[in-house]
C-alpha cells in the first residue's frame, strides 16, 4: 500500500513526462465521454423541467421526481455497480450499462406518460451507477499509479464536471427546440461510444475468487441504499418529522446494519470495510460529500432565484453560471501537474477554501445585483475551487488501492458524492419550502431572496465543515480510523 507521504511525493515535479499510446488515448476518450454524457444529461433535464411541466401538465412534486428518480437509481447502486464490475468484468458491465442508458434515453424522449418518463429517469440512474464507477476503475487499472494515473483521472473527472456545467447551456438550446431533445440528444452519442468501447476497451479477466459468495450482502446493500436515498429525496414532501420519513430512516439503517454484519461474517465480502483505513480514502470521501453537497445545493438555489425572483430566462441563467464550467473544462491539461507539484491534500484544502469563500461572497447579492460585481466573483471562485478539489479528491480516494478493489474504491467516492448531494439538497429543499407563502400570492423578489438565504448559508457551512475535516492532521485521522 502506498502511504500518504509516498503518494504526495511519488509523482513530484521531477517525474518524467507522461507519454501515452494511441490506444490509451482512445480508451480514455471513450470512458471520459460517458462520464461527460452523464453530467450533461442531468443538467439538461434540470433546465427543461418547466417546459416538461407545461406540456405534460405536471406540478412541482412530479417534476421533482424527474430529477430525484435519477438520483435514486444512481445513488442506491453505485457501490454495488463498482464491485460487480470488479467481479464480472469491467468492459462487459460498462458496455451493457451504456446500452441500457441509450435505450432509456430514447424511450424518455418519446413518451407522454409522466410515470413512464419518471421510470426512464430511474433506469438511466441505475445505468449510470454502473458506467461511472466502472469507467473510473477501467482508468485506474489501465494507467499506472503516480503521474500517469493522476493525469488520466484529472482529465476523466474534468470531463464529468464540464459535462454537467456545459449541459446547462446545451439544455437551454435543446429546450428552445423541444424538451424532448434533452433526452434524445444523448442517444446517438451513447450508441457511438458503445461501438467505440467495444473496440478500444481492453478485455479484462473478472475476479472470480469472490463470485457467488455474498448474495445476501448484495441484496441488503442494494435495498438499504435504495431505501436511504428514497427517504432523503422524499423527506421534503413527507416532512422530516413524519412517520414515513422516520420509518424510512430506521428501516434503511436496519438493513444496512444487517449488511455490515453479513460483510463481517462471510469469507469473501462484497465490500471490505478495511479499505477505509487505507491511504486517505475516508478523508477523500468526506471531502466529496462537502464538495458536491454544497455545490449542487447552491446551484439549485441560484437557479430558482435567478429565474423565479429576477425573471431571467433559462438560457440567461445558464450563461451566468457558465464561467464555472469553462474554468473546470480548461483546467484539464494542468490539473495533474498541479497535483504532482503540490500534492492532492493541499489542492483539496485550497479548493474547498475557495468554494467556501465564493458561497460567503454570494450572500451579499440583493434583488438588483450587478452581475460583474456581485455574482461573477462567486462563480469564478467556485470554478477555481471545483477545478482544484474535484480531481484531487478522486486521486486521493484510489491511491494505494489494489487493482481488484479499484471498482469498490471508485464506487465509494461516487456514492459519497451522490448521497452527500442528496442529503444536503434534501435539507436545502426543506429549508426553502418552509419559507413559502401560504396565501397563493406570488412573493416579491426580496421575500424570495430571504426565503432562499438559509439555503445559501447551508452551502457555505457544508463547504467550510468539509475544509475543517480535510485539515485534520494525519495522526489524528489515523487514530480515529484505528479506534
Amino acid at each position: 500500500m502506498t502511504s500518504p507521504t509516498t503518494l504526495e511525493r511519488s509523482a513530484g515535479p521531477i517525474a518524467t513526462a507522461v507519454r501515452w499510446t494511441r490506444a490509451q488515448w482512445l480508451l480514455l476518450m471513450v470512458v471520459c465521454t460517458v462520464l461527460a454524457l452523464d453530467g450533461l444529461d442531468v443538467s439538461m433535464v434540470g433546465v427543461a423541467l418547466p417546459s416538461i411541466g407545461q406540456e405534460l401538465n405536471l406540478g412541482t412534486d412530479a417534476l421533482q421526481w424527474i430529477v430525484s428518480a435519477y438520483v435514486l437509481g444512481y445513488g442506491s447502486l453505485l457501490l454495488l455497480g463498482g464491485r460487480l464490475a470488479d467481479l464480472l468484468g469491467r468492459r462487459r458491465i460498462f458496455l451493457i450499462a451504456l446500452s441500457v442508458f441509450a435505450a432509456a434515453s430514447l424511450l424518455g424522449g418519446l413518451v407522454d406518460d409522466p410515470a413512464i418518463l419518471i421510470a426512464t429517469r430511474f433506469v438511466k440512474g441505475l445505468a449510470a451507477a454502473f458506467t461511472a464507477p466502472t469507467g473510473f476503475s477501467i482508468i485506474t487499472t489501465n494507467f499506472a499509479e503516480g503521474r500517469e494515473r493522476n493525469k488520466a483521472l484529472s482529465i476523466f473527472t474534468t470531463f464529468g464536471a464540464s459535462g454537467f456545467s456545459l449541459g446547462l447551456v446545451v439544455g437551454g438550446l435543446m429546450t428552445s427546440l423541444s424538451w424532448r431533445w434533452t433526452f434524445l440528444v444523448s442517444v446517438p452519442i451513447a450508441v457511438l461510444v458503445v461501438i467505440l468501447g467495444n473496440r478500444f476497451i481492453p478485455r479484462d479477466t473478472p475476479d472470480a475468487t469472490d463470485s457467488g459468495h455474498d448474495i445476501w450482502g448484495a441484496v441488503t446493500l442494494a435495498l438499504g441504499m435504495l431505501g436511504l436515498v428514497y427517504t432523503l429525496v422524499s423527506a421534503p414532501d413527507q416532512g422530516w418529522g413524519s412517520v414515513a420519513t422516520i420509518a424510512g430512516f430506521i428501516i434503511s439503517a436496519a438493513v444496512l446494519a444487517a449488511f455490515a454484519v453479513i460483510e463481517n461474517k462471510v469469507r469473501h465480502p462484497l465490500i471490505r470495510f478495511g479499505i477505509l483505513r487505507e491511504g486517505w480514502v475516508a478523508r477523500a470521501n468526506l471531502s466529496a460529500v462537502g464538495l458536491f453537497g454544497s455545490y449542487l445545493s447552491f446551484q439549485f438555489i441560484v437557479t430558482l432565484f435567478l429565474q423565479s425572483a429576477l425573471g431571467w430566462s433559462p438560457l440567461a441563467m445558464a450563461l451566468a453560471l457558465l464561467p464555472t464550467g469553462l474554468i473546470v473544462a480548461t483546467s484539464a491539461p494542468f490539473a495533474d501537474r498541479l497535483i504532482n507539484a503540490f500534492g492532492a491534500t493541499r489542492l483539496i484544502l485550497a479548493g474547498l477554501a475557495a468554494m467556501g469563500l465564493g458561497y460567503v461572497l454570494f450572500l451579499r447579492v440583493g434583488t438588483t445585483p450587478n452581475y460583474a460585481l456581485d455574482i461573477l466573483p462567486s462563480i469564478i471562485l467556485l470554478g477555481i475551487g471545483f477545478a482544484l478539489a474535484f480531481p484531487s479528491i478522486n486521486v486521493q480516494a484510489t491511491a494505494g488501492i489494489k487493482d481488484s478493489e479499484q471498482g469498490l474504491a471508485a464506487g465509494l467516492i461516487q456514492t459519497s458524492t451522490q448521497v452527500g448531494a442528496a442529503l444536503v439538497l434534501a435539507v436545502t429543499t426543506a429549508m426553502v419550502s418552509g419559507g413559502q407563502s401560504d396565501g397563493g400570492t406570488v412573493p416579491s423578489a426580496a421575500a424570495m431572496l430571504e426565503q432562499y438565504r438559509p439555503g445559501l448559508v447551508l452551502s457555505a457551512a457544508v463547504a467550510i465543515a468539509a475544509l475543517l475535516v480535510a485539515a485534520v492532521p494525519a495522526r489524528l485521522r489515523t487514530v480515529a480510523l484505528a479506534a
